[in-house]
């Protein structure tokens, strides 16, 4: 990795990407939103003696949905925190390494599977490289 920073840095930068594109669509702002108006909805039902069911199981949706959001962004914020530390340390690096270093293999690997043709080696920032065996 080190040696060929530039390839493993543009795979690091689509990672990014990827992480940013998959993260929830629907924003907490957007969801705050109709919470509000379906509370709203939901004042003016209970008032009027109007049946509100469907409102409340809408607004009891809303709010799981609004936690799962609130999760997954902190998911993605941590992964993309991770890759980004990665990314740094590899431009920061400037020579090859030339023994083995475990407190390096730690900080940066999260498992290695060896395969009958390849090994796998996947690192804590959620890149995945495979190396022939």
């Amino acid at each position: 990795m080190l040696g060929d920073k530039s390839n493993y840095q543009a795979q690091l930068q689509l990672n990014i990407a990827a992480v940013i594109r998959t993260s929830q669509a629907t924003a907490i702002d957007s969801i705050d939103e109709k919470l509000m108006a379906l509370q709203q909805e939901l004042i003016q039902k209970a008032n009027s003696k109007e049946d509100y069911d469907e409102i409340a199981d809408e607004i009891f949706r809303l709010r799981e949905l609004r936690q799962k959001t609130t999760v997954d962004t902190a998911a993605r914020d941590e992964q993309i925190k991770r890759i980004n530390d990665l990314q740094d340390y590899i431009s920061q690096q400037t020579a090859l390494l030339t023994e083995f270093d475990e407190a390096l293999v730690q900080r940066w690997i999260k498992q290695i599977t060896i395969w009958d043709d390849h090994i796998t080696v996947e690192l804590k920032s959620g890149v995945s490289i495979d190396v022939d065996a």
